[in-house]
């Protein structure tokens, strides 16, 4: 699926939540390679999956212009 906005005023900040879901879906990739997760770390799993999703939702949001930027 590609989730380029071409021309858009928005695709520079659709950019910025792509690269942040593509950093955060790296780090749990790197962290389920594990054979075994600490307790911290099935913790980390947890928060980077809430991270991708929160993302996600914002990426679509902005796709159909209801994204509202939270400081």
């Amino acid at each position: 699926m590609d989730m380029e906005t071409f021309g858009s005023p928005n695709s520079e900040e659709m950019h910025h939540l792509q690269e942040q879901h593509r950093h955060y879906s790296e780090k749990l990739e790197s962290l389920l390679q594990k054979p075994y997760l600490s307790a911290e770390e099935q913790l980390e799993e947890v928060r980077l999956k809430k991270l991708k999703l929160s993302v996600k939702d914002q990426m679509e949001a902005l796709r159909h212009g209801v994204f509202h930027h939270v400081a």
